[in-house]
């Protein structure tokens, strides 16, 4: 079984097997044909055009990272990183839009943790419209968590995940607490009793360090914000993401969210979408919070504090437990910062899902993976010097107005 077989039975994968390096290409394409979804409604509004004004990326080359690195392209980037599909949108153009094996247009994909900064934009429509207070605590919207381990958490420490909640993302580590936390969701077997669905996982959280220190990555944030942002508007995940981020970003197809036993969402990790709508969404960050048909999504003052971070919040990244393997950089609503500055924001997903935004060079890249472990150095980094180099290839040619630096395709004969 190679996993890229659109008639492969669905009996062959399910939730014990779904994540074997084998079956993950046919399994991040097919995800409600093995766990249960929800729909994410696209709505009845209009869709942002994406016109296409194609180029060869492929042959644009990136600088060495050190001295005597081989030379590498943007296309064997992508011939060697497991990629499904990418593109690339310049100033709303679509500059390329590549896809393989049996991915497609339409392919709903699973996103793993970009899932968190479409919940993140959720929440900034809602502390748009005074829905939710980003210094409230938590337990002003959800008062039983006074007797949980996030009794004193913020809803701004979630969106930065600041809190002191002992929770390991150790992929590798069966016992860590993400792992556990599939197992309480349906996502894995179980290997030890423990608690059934996403919300009373989240109770038994204990308290580790205290609330506000350092950054420490870890999923449960961002399902415990998405369950005080449903406390909050009164509404489900599903109906929150259409109503103010799905349907207003000009998507052309609806996308689906994973759910637990009970239906509540997987809002870490469970979202499924589109190439294409992934591209539409990261615009969002370059338009100041307006979609690509002029919709107000978030405000711009939402964008402009997401940008500017804290003031301590590149110091709370750089003393991580973990190496975040990005020095100067920062997180913050649900969004990764990888340099000094914020020029270049990313959405970043396990096994090699990204959504690259450069402010300076007015680009939006979107690329969905299945690398066969969940986190791999070797393929995020020459992923991200490839929209680096491509963006800094593109300033250029705007700066000078002279003839395309990058090349044109050769004509077809």
């Amino acid at each position: 079984m190679d996993g890229t077989n659109p008639d492969l039975p669905t009996p062959a994968v399910d939730m014990n097997t779904w994540r074997s390096p084998e079956n993950l290409r046919w399994s991040f394409q097919h995800m409600a044909d093995i766990l249960p979804t929800a729909k994410i409604s696209r709505g009845s509004g209009p869709v942002a055009p994406l016109p296409a004004a194609h180029r060869d990326l492929d042959s644009v080359t990136l600088p060495p990272a050190y001295a005597g690195e081989l030379p590498m392209s943007v296309g064997s980037v992508m011939a060697t990183t497991d990629t499904d599909g990418w593109m690339l949108l310049h100033r709303g153009q679509v500059l390329t839009e590549q896809y393989f094996g049996e991915m497609a247009t339409p392919t709903q994909h699973l996103l793993m943790s970009m899932s968190k900064s479409l919940v993140g934009a959720v929440a900034g429509a809602l502390c748009d419209a005074g829905k939710l207070d980003p210094e409230g605590q938590l337990t002003d919207y959800l008062p039983e968590l006074a007797e949980t381990g996030y009794a004193g958490a913020t809803v701004r420490q979630l969106l930065d995940m600041r809190s002191g909640i002992d929770y390991s993302e150790n992929y590798l580590d069966p016992a860590a607490g993400v792992r556990k936390m599939e197992e309480a969701i349906g996502w894995a077997a179980s290997k030890a009793p423990g608690p059934t669905g996403m919300y009373p996982f989240l109770r038994t959280l204990e308290r580790k360090t205290a609330h506000g220190g350092v950054f420490e990555y870890r999923s449960c944030e961002t399902d415990m914000l998405g369950w005080i942002c449903e406390v909050a508007s009164g509404a489900t995940m599903d109906v929150l993401l259409s109503d103010l981020v799905w349907g207003k970003i000009g998507a052309e197809s609806d996308a689906a969210m994973g759910v637990d036993q009970f239906g509540t969402g997987v809002f870490d990790g469970g979202i499924n979408a589109t190439l294409r709508d992934m591209a539409r969404f990261g615009s969002l960050f370059l338009n100041d919070g307006l979609s690509l048909t002029g919709e107000r999504v978030l405000s711009s003052e939402w964008i402009e504090q997401t940008l500017a971070g804290a003031p301590d919040s590149r110091d709370a990244f750089a003393d991580s437990p973990g190496d975040n393997m990005m020095p100067g950089g920062m997180y913050r609503n649900q969004m990764w910062f990888p340099y000094e500055g914020n020029d270049v924001v990313l959405c970043l997903g396990i096994h090699g899902q990204m959504v690259y935004i450069n402010r300076t060079a007015e680009v939006v890249a979107v690329k969905l993976s299945t690398w066969p472990t969940p986190q791999d150095p070797a393929r995020l980094f020459p992923v991200l010097r490839a929209f680096d180099a491509i963006s800094a290839a593109l300033v250029v040619e705007v700066e000078t107005a002279s003839a395309p630096v990058l090349q044109e395709p050769e004509p077809v004969s």
